[in-house]
């Protein structure tokens, strides 16, 4: 599996830079410093882990009462002519289609939490139609790949964190993000349709897609219209109400065919406290890799190497002070995170860098967590070409981000 070379290569380039570090630079405290950060990282994925079992256990319990009371084959129907053509293999009526959908959806309104549960149980349902147990079926790299290019509608955790730290309109970077966003998932979407073959010139697909295109257009014209400081908001309100909205939805079709809703929830439940623990050195695993690679100086002198490069082609180098966040993003969501915030504290919530570096946060997802995690979580060993794609993916997001960044704010 490419995640084996990976992971060995990540700890062995830190070795590699942190001997250079205490020959070269007499940096004496550069080992503690990687085996604390590797320590440090190894809790955290603990943490992560445990921190997520309860968000497994909600909503696994709730998708629980979904898949007995029939809301989840109602809308297995209701995307089945647009998730036939891009998930051919995947039976006619199987749950897994609904499972999909939802991870996606609430992907596309910013609900990180509520994701991952979601896209755990899809993988679960994807699991049991795979012929294969330790390889990745195509259902499973098409579903993650679309993961990967993390198409959002609406950015919240990155709007708030603008306007913790002071932005004049937090929201200014709302439009980028979209277009940048919906390139990584495009990109995927066709990539991954090339190698398997998928035919997307059809009417179904071109008739969602067009779809897509609209609500994204009509999205954009209703924020347009809205008070600058009110986008915020009212993107919270929306992504929380239509959460809450779901739960209820479900609730009632359960109780309409008399579906014991409660023991339903605990029967669900029961299922994301085995998941949690399942991916627990997965998580472990890829956190701490990162960590060393990040502890060891690796990150720092790779952005100056690209700073240097791009000098020498006498282009523009304001976006490589970004590039900390584009290079994190694959890799860790928490990491890019910190490292969008520290531009916006360093830089300015308003300046160049601190705008690029929200934009690229927000133009694709972490492809290693979510490949190790997901396919960890049912014990795929070969993931075959799903990584290169992610990768791609993400790669194209970024590139859209850093060019809309300079059309937009240089």
């Amino acid at each position: 599996m490419i995640l084996n070379y990976i992971w060995i290569g990540f700890i062995l380039i830190a070795f590699v830079v942190a001997c250079i570090q205490f020959f070269v630079s007499g940096n004496t405290n550069i080992f503690m410093d990687v085996m604390q950060s590797a320590f440090g990282s190894a809790k955290t994925g603990f943490e992560i882990s445990i921190g997520l079992t309860g968000m497994l256990s909600l909503w696994l319990g709730i998708l629980k009462i979904g898949e007995r009371g029939g809301a989840i084959n109602i809308i297995s129907r209701m995307v089945a002519p647009f998730f036939s053509k891009i998930f051919p293999d995947i039976p006619k009526g199987h749950p897994a289609m609904g499972s999909i959908f939802m991870n996606l959806s609430a992907n596309m309104l910013g609900l990180d939490n509520a994701a991952t549960p979601l896209g755990l149980k899809a993988m679960r349902e994807l699991q049991e139609i795979n012929p294969d147990k330790e390889k990745a079926s195509n259902p499973m790299i098409m579903f993650l790949v679309l993961n990967t290019a993390g198409l959002m509608l609406v950015p919240v955790s990155i709007l708030t964190f603008r306007q913790q730290l002071g932005a004049a309109n937090p929201a200014d970077v709302f439009l980028p993000i979209l277009i940048a966003t919906f390139c990584a998932a495009l990109t995927g979407l066709i990539t991954v349709s090339v190698i398997q073959k998928i035919n997307l010139l059809n009417r179904v697909v071109l008739l969602t897609l067009g779809g897509m295109i609209t609500l994204i257009g009509t999205l954009i014209y209703v924020l347009s219209r809205l008070p600058k400081a009110d986008i915020s908001k009212y993107s919270n309100f929306t992504a929380y109400f239509i959460l809450f909205s779901i739960i209820i939805i479900f609730i009632s079709i359960a109780l309409r065919s008399k579906t014991n809703v409660y023991e339903s929830f605990i029967d669900g439940a029961k299922e994301g406290f085995q998941v949690a623990i399942g991916i627990v050195p997965y998580l472990i695993g890829i956190l701490v890799a990162i960590a060393m690679f990040r502890a060891s100086g690796a990150m720092d002198y790779l952005i100056l190497g690209i700073k240097y490069l791009v000098s020498l082609t006498g282009v523009n180098t304001d976006f490589v002070e970004a590039l900390p966040t584009a290079l994190m993003k694959p890799l860790s969501g928490s990491g890019a995170r910190g490292m969008m915030v520290d531009a916006m504290k360093i830089h300015g919530a308003d300046s160049f860098v601190g705008r690029l570096s929200c934009i690229i946060q927000g133009s694709a997802d972490t492809t290693f967590f979510i490949l190790a995690v997901y396919f960890g979580s049912v014990n795929i060993k070969n993931t075959r070409y799903a990584l290169a794609c992610g990768l791609l993916a993400d790669f194209a997001g970024i590139t859209a981000a850093i060019l809309l960044g300079y059309l937009f704010f240089h």
